[in-house]
């Protein structure tokens, strides 16, 4: 394959966000390319041949600018370099004294007057006030500040943590323990790395390693530092003083709390059923992943490639979102202008290679933009049910079906429908979400159902149950003959597990537990 097909095939699979980088690099790299919303970048380069026939033109528009307004431009002087007046007052006195108040909301004025003072700027630079030199706020390269530099950084776990340790521990060996144990915290705030490992590689007593880790877990955030999810629950209790015998027993038998096992959570707590609810509640307020807070990545918000909106006749308009197309341009003017004055091979041969990839490019955006509304033009044709009445209605549909109907390659498909999404009236959805597996129908015949569906099917079954009424898994089989959907058990079980959904007998124990809980409160507050 040639370079310029491998591009193509480079920029299908790109989502929005790789496909700008990509454009950005293009962008930097060759000369000939522009944004087509920058025409600002345009008129910088749609200059004149020759420099010195702008020097001459410029002035002589502003010699006629000057006559036909009638302004004195003698006083002014001679026009000399960038035409600035030597004698120009450009000192921060003179300004305010000018401008009649004072300049103080400049972010490097302070900095770039002392360090003028000091002899920091270079010596070309001598003659050149403070103010001068920093121009609009900028550093000594004439670039805008950078007010990102004065953002205060992410702070990371581990340095939170660091800088509590150099105020709890003085010992130097206390604190070397405690840098290998800030070092193995992990970003949710566990210590997973045993605790005798880190005392043998340092050389250092367990019992030493033991008390640096108790200090450490007094740290901020709550429960950072513990070895598993019920050490970092009493953590956090001990802080709020409410970690009592009851509350211990609660805690050292978590797994009965999953089950819903309320039955013996009362027995072993010895407390009654409004206690334990309480306590229940309290558990639940807490953070089980302390270093979460510090850990996050900021999250990246997903721009939608096509749009889809009912339109008055009942079918659906389908458009690409031009928030999420890169707009560029070839400069041909440009290039025209600069091929004349290139004369070595070298730069021929740069100026042509540049000015194939620009166009190259250009017609590959534009080949994908038009692959990806052909594609969801078809996936929205196909899907027509679920757009109209919702989950029930979506149909199998696998990529050999799209490649058929618009004339493509099934790889082709696959490369439009990664990373790219389609807003629609019913949420937003990648475009994989529409491709789902086949699943028969009964005896009575009839269209095949999508997998997507039979799981929505099946959740909507599970959330209408009653305690009396759990439905196992064959008798969910069953229901879905009654439907018309020929599955097995062990699907059933393997759809419901990917649902999070536990097993008949585990949601009987639970809704059962729950009715007799909500009975036995109501009784108590009705007395």
């Amino acid at each position: 394959m040639t370079p310029q097909l491998l591009q193509a095939i480079k920029l299908l699979q790109f989502s929005n966000l790789e496909l700008a980088t990509y454009v950005e690099a293009e962008l930097e790299r060759n000369p000939l390319l522009e944004r087509e919303d920058d025409p600002a970048e345009a008129r910088e380069r749609d200059v004149p041949e020759s420099a010195e026939a702008a020097g001459d033109a410029d002035r002589g528009a502003i010699e006629s600018d000057a006559a036909d307004s009638g302004s004195d431009y003698d006083d002014l002087g001679p026009v000399e370099g960038d035409w600035a007046r030597e004698d120009m007052e450009t000192g921060t006195q003179s300004l305010e004294s000018n401008l009649g108040t004072e300049v103080e909301n400049v972010f490097e004025t302070d900095r770039s007057a002392k360090d003028a003072e000091l002899g920091a700027f270079p010596a070309s630079s001598e003659g050149l006030s403070a103010t001068s030199w920093s121009g609009s706020g900028g550093g000594a390269d004439g670039e805008d500040a950078n007010l990102e530099a004065y953002v205060a950084a992410r702070v990371s776990l581990r340095d939170h943590l660091t800088g509590q340790l150099a105020l709890a521990c003085r010992d130097p060996a206390d604190r070397l323990i405690g840098h290998a144990i800030i070092d193995s915290i992990e970003d949710s705030g566990y210590l997973r790395t045993p605790l005798e490992d880190i005392a043998d590689r340092l050389g250092a007593s367990i019992a030493q390693a033991k008390s640096v880790l108790q200090t450490i877990q007094t740290f901020d955030p709550g429960g950072v530092g513990a070895r598993d999810l019920a050490e970092c629950l009493a953590i956090q209790l001990r802080e709020k003083d409410r970690f009592d015998p009851a509350m211990q027993a609660l805690v050292a038998n978590l797994p009965l709390v999953a089950r819903r096992d309320f039955a013996g959570l009362r027995k072993l707590c010895g407390v009654d059923d409004e206690d334990l609810l309480d306590m229940l509640a309290e558990i639940r307020r807490l953070d089980p992943k302390p270093g979460r807070a510090f850990g996050e990545e900021p999250t990246q918000r997903v721009v939608p490639d096509v749009t889809v909106r009912a339109a008055p006749d009942g079918s659906w308009h389908i458009e690409l979102n031009a928030d999420g197309l890169p707009r560029i341009l070839v400069n041909q003017t440009y290039a025209a202008r600069i091929s004349k004055s290139a004369s070595s091979p070298a730069d021929k041969s740069f100026l042509t290679t540049c000015l194939q990839d620009a166009n190259w490019l250009t017609k590959s955006l534009e080949q994908r933009a038009r692959t990806i509304l052909k594609v969801a033009t078809e996936i929205v044709r196909h899907q027509d049910g679920f757009f109209a009445h919702g989950v029930d209605h979506l149909r199998p549909l696998n990529l050999k079906t799209i490649a058929d109907a618009i004339g493509m390659h099934e790889s082709t498909i696959s490369r439009v429908t990664s990373n790219k999404y389609l807003a629609s009236p019913r949420g937003l959805f990648e475009l994989k979400y529409f491709f789902t597996a086949s699943i028969p129908s009964g005896s009575r015949g009839g269209e095949a159902h999508s997998a997507e569906a039979v799981r929505y099917r099946i959740k909507q079954m599970i959330d209408g149950e009653t305690p009396d009424k759990v439905l196992s898994d064959d008798a969910i089989v069953e229901r879905l003959k009654l439907a018309n959907v020929e599955i097995a058990r062990r699907t059933v079980a393997k759809y419901r597990e990917a649902l999070h959904i536990s097993s008949s007998v585990e949601r009987r124990r639970e809704k059962t537990a729950l009715r007799q809980n909500s009975a036995q409160i109501a009784l108590s507050r009705a007395k």
